[in-house]
């Protein structure tokens, strides 16, 4: 064992927190955050590739693998305690890979399913008993379910207490926000709502998903900050202030995501950096916990902590 795993594995053994972690796969730096992850941090947004399943798209470059055990790793790093397994375009509507990680990681963990239109009920439920808990649509890329299908699709899933989750570029966002305000299920917007920068929260998206929000059943995830940052790391300044603007607006409807193994991205961000920003995006720590533990609570339906 080298001497810096055998410190930091000493100082877990009593208690501690080292400042050095073993650097997880798929992420760049070994430190860990300044960030003191409270109990019960969720993770709403990350990824597992399983080369054993056929790839359909490769609109998104990805890793051949990203499996459990990879992602376990970050958990320790950063403090998660729970999680959100997301179906990436990669696999389309084939959900084995999710799926599989699901029962790998058991109670601690939620999935999002991509799923046709076609989906018989008796599949929809099947999917809830393994711990799916809403579907995905995507608009980037396109995906499998069109705009006409997503009302429809929607009222299936909303005596399962499931939400949709849309990933849209903002053009395609913008067009569709009148739409998504009369769903019946929860809605959840992936990254930012992908608001342009450096526009960010004097674009008028900005103001179109914060009337969603202000419905009720909208919620938006603060996940890549480099997704759309003209900035880049390790602050993400343009991203960062959209991140304080939402949370001064809406703290009750926002959740937070790694977006691991960073699908897309070259080189691979710190995820101990990201983190932290959170001490910058909401400075009170009551603010960090409803962000972090409490909404996740409620969305996805993990047991309250404490």
């Amino acid at each position: 064992m080298r001497r810096r795993d055998f410190l930091a594995a000493t100082a877990l053994a009593v208690g501690g927190r080292p400042a050095i972690a073993q650097n997880p796969k798929l992420s760049s730096g070994d430190e860990r955050p300044k960030l003191l992850a409270p109990t019960g941090t969720t993770d709403c947004h990350h990824y597992v590739y399983d080369p054993r399943y056929p790839v359909v798209s490769r609109y998104i470059s990805h890793p051949e693998e990203a499996n459990p055990d990879d992602y376990r790793g970050l958990m320790r790093r950063l403090g998660i305690a729970r999680h959100i397994v997301v179906q990436p375009s990669t696999y389309g509507t084939d959900n084995r890979a999710m799926l599989d990680a699901l029962k790998m990681f058991g109670g601690e963990a939620r999935g999002i399913a991509v799923v046709p239109a076609s989906a018989s009920d008796a599949e929809l439920k099947r999917l809830d008993g393994l711990g799916v808990r809403g579907v995905r649509i995507n608009f980037a890329p396109a995906g499998p379910v069109k705009p006409a299908m997503i009302e429809p699709l929607a009222r299936r899933i909303e005596p399962l207490g499931w939400h949709i989750e849309i990933n849209a570029w903002a053009r395609d966002l913008a067009a569709m926000t009148p739409f998504l305000e009369h769903l019946p299920t929860p809605v959840t917007l992936d990254h930012f709502g992908h608001i342009p920068e450096p526009e960010g929260a004097s674009d008028p998206l900005y103001a179109q998903v914060l009337r969603l929000v202000d419905k009720g059943k909208t919620w938006v995830k603060l996940a890549a900050p480099y997704d759309a940052s003209k900035v880049g790391p390790p602050g993400y300044a343009d991203s960062s202030a959209l991140a304080r603007a939402y949370v001064k607006a809406a703290p009750e409807r926002l959740i937070w995501g790694t977006n691991w193994p960073h699908p897309g991205e070259r080189a691979k961000p710190d995820d101990a950096q990201m983190f932290d920003l959170l001490t910058d995006w909401a400075p009170n720590a009551a603010m960090r916990n409803r962000i972090l533990v409490e909404n996740p609570e409620i969305l996805y339906g993990f047991p309250a902590i404490g």
